[in-house]
């Protein structure tokens, strides 16, 4: 393994940018995102080889992290997020179990009755549960536990026509939610214990961020995606009638499992928002806790677990399989030093400056990277300055999570809320996705830099 020069760093940049322009074309290549990404994990992984950049072994830790060996694999390999792939396997499949015994779609008609069959008041609903799932649990079993609902929902009032609109609010909500707390996101964990910032002390300091800026989402939402409330007497009537024919208990074939599921999903949310201060399941985390639900769960179906299996999105997890690995290289080749490198050549402005340029920086570079090492490579920048403010760490926070919300592969989350709108057939490329998230996305990141730079300087 050698360190990557200059020219090296370059052409592996190149190849991240290619990447990121052919993904947005991928509507014209008729190719699908994994097969896109796979092909440059297969580049970039030969590339690598060939410049001799990737190790051959990796470090063998102990729990206080002391080195004990090495261990030798396949390059490509530790750079996969495994966590993350455990996790959208594991929630997936106990999101499809536990749906057959009819508790999501329970939920949809109960929460459709409540609205009485009013758009918009169903959007905020919705919204609201995005942001507290997306704070107590992975922004990926958030999105899927809701995105399911929602559609149940829109089929119900035969309002498909609004799909698009209210997953994609949804999946730019899961972000905001994952600013809520230290634990509701990765970044959050880095850049917060780095920082220094306590649990309660990070809640009373994004809480009210968090708060306005869903109310910001779910209105622009409404205006931009032409979500309107029922007008007249006439169509609140009509609605009415139609949500009252609805009967919550259509689709449950067994009381014992109905129950027996509502149960399961209560620890399921308990224990992932628990996961890391729990004894024994702490240190395997939360990919561990969904597949080992998603196990509990199959026990039900036992004999026909195929049918489970086959509900699997296998492009999504290819996917993020394949972007993992590219990464990886970019990591190794010095594609993430670059970006913080020019990062950090922002903290020479003046404080205000310097705090807007981290938060907006952060945010773009974390829109087409894994937001995860770019967290890591900032909070080492930081730390490695003395006197860091308060407020720049912050910038930092804001921006890692938000940037998420520019492109469909800026997070985990988005990724999915668009595999849940193209399963329902509804057209949305990466350019189109852009197009519609850019603006939720500026409006968040200028609120957060007011937020920052007038509050919590």
């Amino acid at each position: 393994m050698t360190t990557p020069d200059p020219l090296t760093t370059y052409i592996f940049t190149g190849l991240l940018v290619a990447m990121v322009i052919t993904l947005a074309l991928e509507e014209k290549i008729h190719a699908k995102k994994s097969m896109i990404v796979g092909l440059y994990a297969v580049i970039a992984l030969f590339l690598a080889s060939a410049f001799d950049i990737m190790p051959d072994s990796h470090a063998l830790l102990s729990k206080d992290h002391s080195i004990i060996g090495e261990v030798h694999m396949p390059v490509y390999i530790p750079g996969i997020e495994w966590e993350v792939i455990a996790i959208i396997l594991g929630s997936g499949l106990f999101i499809d179990v536990v749906s057959r015994s009819g508790i999501f779609t329970w939920t949809a008609i109960l929460l459709t009755k409540k609205s009485l069959g009013d758009p918009l008041k169903l959007l905020i609903y919705y919204s609201l549960i995005t942001v507290l799932f997306s704070a107590v649990l992975n922004n990926v079993a958030a999105m899927m536990i809701v995105g399911s609902l929602t559609m149940v929902s829109l089929e119900k009032l035969d309002r498909k026509e609004l799909l698009l609109g209210f997953l994609l609010t949804e999946g730019l909500l899961t972000n905001v939610g994952g600013l809520l707390t230290l634990i509701s996101s990765v970044p959050n964990i880095i850049l917060g214990n780095m920082a220094e910032i306590g649990y309660v002390s990070f809640f009373a300091k994004a809480g009210p961020y968090v708060v306005i800026a869903t109310a910001m989402t779910i209105y622009m939402a409404v205006k931009l995606f032409k979500i309107t409330p029922l007008k007249t007497d006439e169509e609140k009537q009509k609605a009415a009638e139609l949500v009252a024919s609805f009967d919550e208990t259509d689709g449950i074939e067994s009381n014992a499992f109905f129950n027996f599921s509502w149960a399961l999903l209560a620890v399921f949310i308990l224990v992932i928002a628990t996961t890391s201060v729990l004894p024994f399941v702490g240190p395997l985390g939360m990919g561990y806790v969904a597949v080992s639900f998603a196990l509990i769960a199959l026990i039900r179906y036992k004999h026909e677990v195929d049918k489970n299996y086959s509900a699997v999105d296998w492009d999504l997890l290819a996917f993020f399989t394949f972007l993992f690995v590219v990464i990886d290289t970019m990591k190794y080749s010095g594609v993430l030093d670059l970006i913080g490198g020019g990062i950090a050549q922002l903290l020479a402005l003046p404080d205000s400056l310097a705090g807007a340029s981290l938060l907006w920086s952060s945010s773009i570079a974390s829109a087409v990277t894994d937001n995860v090492p770019l967290a890591a490579v900032m909070g080492n920048i930081l730390k490695g300055i003395e006197g860091t403010p308060d407020f720049q760490w912050w910038a930092t926070i804001f921006g890692t999570n938000l940037g998420g919300n520019f492109t469909p592969i800026g997070s985990a989350s988005t990724v999915v809320a668009v595999a849940i709108i193209h399963r329902a057939k509804l057209p949305l490329t990466f350019i189109g996705f852009v197009k519609k998230a850019a603006p939720f996305a500026i409006a968040q990141l200028i609120l957060a830099t007011a937020y920052v730079l007038i509050v919590l300087k």
